[in-house]
């Protein structure tokens, strides 16, 4: 039993889910609905370019911090506390993002927006640990998966559109509006957990003793290394693809074309686990998606190394990628909080933060090699995929022992 245990019957079904889809969705909403407004932060505000990535860089470098603090004490204090907090903090960093009048406001604002959202992620995944069980918790992941694919493209069509009809503030104003809606369904859908007793005199005490019961579980250090290595190989993708797109004569206008056969494809995969879990293994699954990904860019390269320097030979091998991606991430992020469930949050927390790291070391390590094609790209990714490939072999095998 965690601490996020009812003391009243369970919520309406249908109500939670959305609940807990809408939690995680935020903090991707949030960072992406506004990137087709930083062009015009430049001339609007009298700065560099360069000076307003920082609104991004804030936003990350908060969202991915915060999550180490948001899982252990959900683990402690219960969801819906910290749900609400991070939902208030988000909705003050909203507004205060529409408000801003320079950058340095704006970009302050950004990071307080980062802080609450993050509490969305963490906890929102965590929930699935309290409410589902079975076949049914990596069914909602699968659900969650979906959700997340769909997020950045649609926010950033969206956002450009808002930006164009009603002005930049208005994608701020609407998160807002957004981050007060699911603060208050919250507040009257999900129950109040009750708190666990503490043998610790203070809260970092508390939360070093969860992370480091979770680092004495080889099984969740597995699951740790495959979601690593799976950002990794996605941020590579990230980075690397708009250069070697580039060299092979796609301009910006066609360049999201490409770029979204991997998200499609993932939601596509997500969407096939949701339906086969009756009928398969989540291992197997997990195991299928591996090898999936690992044909796909393996395809990649060879076509790369053959001199086939068209988008084509990069896109089209790509989609293998997402589906795999699709395929395996659902048990994977189900296996990492059912590891030690009453620590569901921290779990999330760690991983989280772990995948962000790996997934920006990547990110800044593509950007070494050449990118006249896609053959140190592929390699890159490729690399990363065999590790997670061979590291699910092993949670596997630990899993069977356990059993």
């Amino acid at each position: 039993m965690t601490d996020d245990t009812p003391r009243s019957p369970a919520p309406p079904r249908r109500l939670l889910i959305a609940i807990l889809l809408a939690s995680v969705a935020y903090g991707l909403l949030a960072m992406t609905v506004c990137l087709p407004s930083m062009p015009a932060w430049a001339q609007l505000f009298g700065v560099p370019q360069g000076s307003v990535q920082l609104t991004f860089s804030a936003f990350v470098v908060a969202y991915g911090g915060a999550q180490i603090f948001y899982g252990p004490l959900s683990d402690r204090h219960g969801r819906r506390r910290l749900l609400l907090l991070g939902f208030a903090l988000a909705a003050l960093g909203s507004l205060a993002c529409a408000l801003a009048t320079n950058l340095t406001l704006l970009i302050a604002a950004r990071a307080l927006q980062g802080i609450g959202a993050a509490a969305g992620m963490v906890i929102g995944r965590a929930m699935v640990q309290d409410y589902f069980s079975g076949a049914e918790r990596p069914r909602i992941m699968a659900y969650t998966g979906m959700v997340l694919g769909m997020c950045p493209p649609t926010a950033t069509l969206l956002g450009g559109q808002v930006h164009v009809q009603l002005g930049w503030r208005a994608n701020f104003i609407a998160l807002t509006l957004l981050a007060v809606v699911l603060l208050l369904a919250t507040w009257k859908v999900v129950p109040v957990g009750e708190r666990k007793p503490s043998v610790h005199e203070h809260w970092l005490q508390e939360m070093f003793a969860a992370y480091r019961a979770l680092a004495h579980k080889p099984v969740f250090l597995g699951y740790g290394v495959i979601l690593s290595m799976c950002t990794g190989a996605f941020y590579v993708f990230l980075a690397g693809t708009p250069l070697v797109l580039a060299s092979y004569g796609v301009g910006p206008a066609r360049l999201g074309l490409f770029i979204m056969a991997v998200p499609l494809s993932y939601i596509a995969g997500n969407f096939l686990v949701s339906r086969l879990l009756h009928s398969s293994t989540e291992a197997g699954l997990a195991l299928a998606g591996q090898c999936v990904s690992c044909l796909g860019l393996a395809c990649a390269l060879v076509l790369a190394l053959a001199g086939v320097h068209t988008p084509y030979a990069l896109a089209l091998p790509m989609t293998l990628l997402g589906f795999g991606h699709g395929l395996l991430m659902p048990s994977t992020l189900s296996g990492t909080i059912s590891v030690i469930p009453a620590l569901a949050g921290s779990a999330v927390a760690a991983t989280g933060l772990a995948q962000q790291l790996v997934g920006a070391l990547g990110g800044w390590a593509v950007g070494l090699v050449p990118h006249d094609d896609a053959v140190y790209m592929a390699a890159m990714m490729l690399s990363c995929m065999l590790v997670s490939l061979g590291m699910q072999v092993v949670v596997t095998r630990l899993r069977r022992s356990q059993s």
